[in-house]
This record gives structure tokens, C-alpha cells and sequence, in this order.
């Protein structure tokens, strides 16, 4: 429970016991007076339902009136008691508890929380009065809210559950409910669906992506296997011309030595033939002196 409900249903307890010895009409509209300007009381439902409460319905209308009186503070706001000019003259604590009960349920609706709608709703003087309403309800646990000056409205995060339900109310909160959970199913539906979709959009992405990386790793594959193809072939190749050169080599030097015989004549005779020129150039030069 909330603990500020539970502390107004404790603060309550008192007058339902007292309710018991109010046995007369009078007795009981001053015990009504009693709980509905008492601090900390916010609650009268079971206060309603007590005995010689209840027993004021069927009394005079003097007295009938504080019945009706405690079911406006029940569930009712500032402007149901507005407009019934036969109920009791409030006291200031009675007036300001109303006006405070009386903001919770405006709470309900954004729009019914500028500054100019709750100073029309409430019957308050001045902007001042209305800040100092909603001050004076924050202070006492009832709503969590934050005054907008600048935007003239009051900005409300969370209600205490204290307002009570009107009788025949609960047929029309059951069908408010079931809108409200016919439009969650509706919405997780379509949540459920867009989740399908991207989980779908993901294993198609992911799939192409597998598709990807085996082709890239098939063509890396052939890559290697054709360079490794391509490093044996020259390396045939150049074991053969090794071959090759290696006989060509020894060829020459299995054969009877004629080649080297040959060059050797060649070299000796260019040798006797550049000594037979030079002496010949000698002789001259010394006959040209003598002469």
C-alpha cells in the first residue's frame, strides 16, 4: 500500500471508532466536520459506510447534507460542492483540504493543469494562491509535480491513490481498463512484429555475409594454389636449363683438346708475325741513320 494512503486510512481510524457512539443525527454531522477538517485525513470511504454515518442519508436535509458533504471529500472536487448551494458552510482547513483533494483529481488530465484552469476549477484568487495550493499538496506527500512559471502549468509526475471511487464508477473504470489493454496487446503486437522483421533482415544479412567470406575465401584459395602452381613450373624450368648447362660445360672438356691446340696456334702465329714486323721497322730506322 502507499504509504501515504496508509497513513491517511490511520489517521482516519480514530473517527470510525468515535462513529460508533455518534448515535444522533447532530453527533454525527459534527463527526463529519471533525474528519474532514483533521490533517492527515484524505480518505472517507469506510467513514461513509459506517452505520449512523450512513444513517444520515434518511435524516432531515439539515443533516442529510454533511452526508453528501463527506461524499464530495470522498470523491468529489471543489466545483461539485460549488455547485450545490445547500451543502454546509465550509471552515478554511475544510476549503483548503477540498481544493487540495480537488487538484488530484484535475491531476488526471495535462490539460486541465495550466495556471488558469486550476484558479477557474478551484476558486482562487491569484496565480500566487494556485502555486501555493500545489506547494502546500507536494509538501504533503499527495502528488509529485513541478510549477512551470514560465509555461503557466503545473507539471505532474505521479497521484497518490486517495481519491475514492464514485458508486457506479467502476463499470465505466473496468471499460477504461480494457481500452487500455486492448491497445497494449495491440502495441506489443506490432512490436513482436517489427522484432521478427529485423531478427528476419538479420539472418538474411548474416547469410549474405557467410556467402561473402566463403567466396572471398575460395578465391583466396585458388590464389595460392595457382602461385604454388607457378613457383613448381619455374622451378622445372629451371632445373632443366641447369641441366643443359651443366652438359654444355663438360662437353669441351671431354673432347681431344683440338680447340685449345687451335687457339694456341692462332696466338703463336700473331706473336711470330707481330715479331716479323717489328724487326723489319728496326732495320729500316738503322739504315736511315748510317745513310
Amino acid at each position: 500500500m502507499d504509504p501515504t494512503q496508509q497513513k491517511a486510512l490511520n489517521a482516519l481510524e480514530s473517527f470510525i471508532i468515535l462513529s460508533k457512539s455518534a448515535t444522533s443525527p447532530r453527533s454525527a454531522a459534527d463527526l463529519v466536520n471533525q474528519a474532514t477538517s483533521a490533517p492527515n485525513t484524505y480518505v472517507f470511504a469506510e467513514l461513509l459506510q459506517t452505520p449512523n454515518i450512513a444513517a444520515l442519508k434518511t435524516a432531515s436535509a439539515e443533516y442529510a447534507s454533511f452526508y453528501t458533504l463527506l461524499q464530495i471529500f470522498s470523491w468529489g472536487t471543489w466545483a461539485d460542492y460549488s455547485s450545490n448551494p445547500n451543502l454546509p458552510q465550509l471552515s478554511d482547513p475544510q476549503a483548503h483540504k477540498l481544493r487540495q483533494l480537488s487538484l488530484l483529481s484535475l491531476s488526471t488530465s495535462p490539460s486541465t493543469l495550466t495556471y488558469s484552469h486550476l484558479q477557474s476549477a478551484l476558486s482562487l484568487p491569484s496565480v500566487r494562491a494556485v502555486e501555493d495550493l500545489v506547494i502546500s499538496v507536494v509538501y504533503a506527500g499527495l502528488l509529485t509535480a513541478k510549477l512551470d512559471p514560465k509555461s503557466q502549468r503545473v507539471d505532474v509526475s505521479s497521484v497518490s491513490p486517495l481519491r475514492d471511487l464514485c458508486p457506479g464508477r467502476v463499470p465505466q473504470l473496468v471499460q477504461t481498463l480494457n481500452t487500455w489493454d486492448a491497445r497494449c496487446v495491440s502495441v506489443l503486437g506490432e512490436l513482436e512484429t517489427q522484432v521478427a522483421d529485423v531478427k528476419a533482415k538479420a539472418l538474411q544479412r548474416r547469410r549474405r555475409e557467410q556467402r561473402d567470406e566463403a567466396a572471398v575465401e575460395k578465391l583466396v584459395s585458388q590464389g595460392e594454389k595457382a602461385k604454388t602452381r607457378s613457383q613448381d613450373e619455374k622451378g622445372k624450368v629451371g632445373g632443366k636449363r641447369g641441366a643443359q648447362e651443366v652438359a654444355g660445360d663438360k662437353g669441351p672438356l671431354t673432347g681431344d683438346g683440338n680447340d685449345e691446340m687451335d687457339l694456341d696456334d692462332g696466338k703463336g702465329l700473331g706473336r711470330t708475325r707481330g715479331a716479323k714486323r717489328g724487326g723489319g721497322v728496326i732495320k729500316n730506322a738503322a739504315k736511315r741513320m748510317m745513310g
